[in-house]
C-alpha cells in the first residue's frame, strides 16, 4: 500500500508542474500575439537602441510628438520604445498631421501621465513660441526664417545690422523680413530686437545660468550650449507643424533663396564642399543656413541628431550631422539635398557670378571682429554690383582677399 501511495504522489506531481508548464506557454503565446509584427521583426534585425551601432543612449529626443505622423517603424523601430518621454507632446497644425508617407503605421500611445509631463516641460520651455511663430509664418505655405542672436551679435554695427541691411538692399526681399523671427539668447539681445521694432522677436534662455551674450570661442562649453539650443528650438518648430528656414546671422540675403528649394526635398542645405551633384549625400553640409518641412522623417531626423551629441561630445552640430547623414538617409528615408555654393556662398566656398548669388556666409572665419570687416566688404560689393549698368555687371567680382574671405 505504501509503495502505490508513493507513486499516486509522484504521478499528482508530474500532473501538477505540467499544468504549471502549459500555464507559462499559454501566457506567453497571449503576449507574442498582442505584440506588433513590426516591433518583432525589427526587434529581430537589431536591438533596442542599437540605431546607428549606438548602445546606450537617453531616452529622450528619439522619436516622434504623440498626434504626430509616427516614424516608419519598419526603418526606425529601435526608437519606438523611447518616444514616450521626450516626444509625446501633441503636434498642432494640418503640416504635422498630413505625413506623406501614405498613412502612420499603428503604434502604442504612451501612458497619459507621460504625455502630460512631457507636453508640460515642453511648453514651460518654448512659452510663447507657437504664437509668435504662428504670427511670423507664410500664410500659404506655414514657413518661418529664423536666425538667433545674443548680446554680442545684436549690439549696434554688429551682425544683425548687416543681416538686416542685406534684406534691404537685396534684389525685392525687403518683404521676407516680415517672416524673419529673431530669437534672442540673452535679455540684452531681446531689447535690441525690440528697439529695432523688428515685429518677430522670441527670447530664449535655454540653460539657466549660462552667459551666452558674449562673443564665444569656437567649440567653447557656451558656444557647443548655444549651437545646440538652435537645433531643440527648430525641432519644436516642427512639432507645432511649420516649415522653417533657419539662417545664421552671419549670412547676407541678396536674393530669394526659396526658389532652390525643392518641393521633394526633406530637408535642403547649403554646402562647404560640392561635388555639383545636389542629390549626392557625400556633399559636406553647412548647418548654417538649410530648411526642413515638417513630416515624421523630419521630426525623428531633428531628435536622433540632437540625441547624436553624446556620441561625439565636443563637435558642434554641423560635424555631427555630417557624420550621421548617411544613417539618416538609410534608415529614415530623410529627402536630403544640397544647394551649390554658385547659389549660397559661403567664406569657404562661393561662385564668382553675381548674377547667381542669394546669400553669403561668414564662415571658415575665427573672430567677431574679421566677420564684420569681410561681411562689409562683401555687401558694398553687392551694393556697387546693383548699380551697375546690366551690361557691365557680367564682369563685376567679390573684393579679395579679406581678413577672412580668399
Amino acid at each position: 500500500m505504501a509503495t502505490k501511495a508513493v507513486v499516486a504522489e509522484a504521478a499528482t506531481g508530474r500532473q501538477a508542474a505540467s499544468f504549471a508548464l502549459g500555464c507559462v506557454v499559454a501566457l506567453t503565446v497571449v503576449l507574442l500575439l498582442q505584440r506588433r509584427p513590426e516591433e518583432l521583426a525589427s526587434r529581430t534585425a537589431r536591438e533596442p537602441g542599437g540605431f546607428f551601432g549606438w548602445r546606450s543612449l537617453p531616452p529622450s529626443s528619439a522619436g516622434v510628438a504623440a498626434g504626430a505622423p509616427a516614424v516608419n517603424m519598419n526603418t526606425a523601430a529601435a526608437h519606438h520604445h523611447q518616444a514616450n518621454k521626450d516626444d509625446a507632446t501633441n503636434t498642432k497644425g494640418p503640416a504635422a498631421a498630413a505625413a506623406d508617407d501614405g498613412g502612420s503605421p499603428r503604434r502604442l500611445p504612451p501612458s497619459p501621465h507621460r504625455q502630460q509631463e512631457a507636453a508640460d516641460d515642453d511648453e514651460e520651455e518654448f512659452r510663447g513660441l507657437a504664437a509668435v511663430v504662428s504670427r511670423a509664418a507664410t500664410a500659404d505655405d506655414r514657413t518661418v526664417i529664423i536666425t538667433c542672436v545674443n548680446q554680442a551679435w545684436a549690439a549696434p554695427g554688429s551682425l544683425l545690422d548687416l543681416f538686416l541691411e542685406s534684406f534691404r538692399a537685396g534684389e525685392g526681399i525687403a518683404h521676407l523680413l516680415d517672416h524673419v523671427l529673431i530669437v534672442a539668447m540673452d535679455a540684452a539681445a531681446m531689447a535690441r530686437c525690440e528697439a529695432l521694432r523688428h515685429p518677430h522677436c522670441y527670447l530664449y534662455a535655454p540653460v539657466p545660468g549660462l552667459d551666452l551674450s558674449s562673443a564665444k570661442f569656437f567649440l567653447s562649453r557656451e558656444y557647443l550650449e548655444l549651437v545646440w539650443s538652435k537645433l531643440k528650438l527648430q525641432r519644436r518648430v516642427l512639432r507645432l507643424g511649420y516649415s522653417f528656414l533657419f539662417t545664421d546671422v552671419d549670412i547676407l540675403w541678396f536674393r530669394n533663396p526659396f526658389k532652390h528649394v525643392t518641393a521633394y526635398a526633406d530637408m535642403t542645405v547649403s554646402s562647404d564642399v560640392f561635388f555639383g551633384d545636389p542629390d549626392n549625400v557625400g556633399n559636406f553640409p553647412n548647418t548654417g543656413f538649410f530648411h526642413v518641412r515638417p513630416n515624421n522623417r523630419t521630426v525623428a531626423m531633428t531628435g536622433i541628431w540632437h540625441q547624436a551629441r553624446e556620441r561625439y561630445p565636443g563637435l558642434n552640430e554641423q560635424p555631427v550631422f555630417n557624420a550621421i547623414k548617411r544613417r539618416l538617409v538609410a534608415d529614415l528615408g530623410l529627402r536630403l539635398q544640397y544647394i551649390d555654393p554658385a547659389f549660397m556662398g559661403g567664406f569657404c566656398s562661393y561662385g564668382k557670378d553675381l548674377a547667381k548669388i542669394c546669400t553669403m556666409h561668414a564662415n571658415c572665419c575665427v573672430g567677431l571682429g574679421n566677420k564684420l570687416r569681410d561681411l562689409r566688404t562683401v555687401l558694398n560689393d553687392w551694393k556697387n554690383y546693383t548699380t551697375m549698368p546690366h551690361w557691365a555687371r557680367h564682369a563685376a567680382r567679390w573684393t579679395v582677399p579679406g581678413a577672412c574671405i580668399h
